[in-house]
């Protein structure tokens, strides 16, 4: 059975590739905090509706005649990255990275990606049940 298929699961994992794409660029922030005129960067929120929404994309349908037609499938793009517009504060070199938002940022960010996990795991025990092999 491809899991990929099944909605909720690639709703998961793309929630999980954009948490852990979200904890890279938290860490270069917090890497970076102290070079002169660096400024927090953050990725564009991930958009449910986007993510599992018919109007976006199309769904690819099996064909089981030659003679039928395909459907399209447009697969999702890598996550934006934005840069912080108005900094809460600057330091005198012009530095914009604030640690303790960046790690309150990090901490949320490490949550989600427990729980998403978590949810994935609970997934897979309902399809293990299901089949017979728990």
């Amino acid at each position: 059975m491809d899991f990929s298929k099944i909605t909720i699961l690639s709703a998961m994992k793309k929630r999980l590739a954009w948490l852990g794409q979200r904890q890279e660029i938290l860490a270069q922030n917090i890497a970076n905090a102290d070079t002169p005129g660096q400024k927090a960067k953050d990725l564009a929120p991930l958009d449910f509706k986007k993510l599992v929404g018919r109007e976006n994309r199309q769904i690819a349908m099996r064909r089981t005649n030659k003679s039928h037609l395909t459907g399209g499938f447009k697969p999702p793009r890598d996550f934006d990255e934005n840069e912080t517009k108005k900094p809460y504060e600057t330091a005198p070199a012009g530095n914009a990275i604030i640690l303790e938002e960046q790690m309150m940022k990090l901490g949320k960010t490490s949550a989600d990606h427990k729980l998403m996990t978590e949810l994935y795991k609970k997934h897979m025990a309902m399809f293990k049940i299901a089949i017979g092999k728990a």
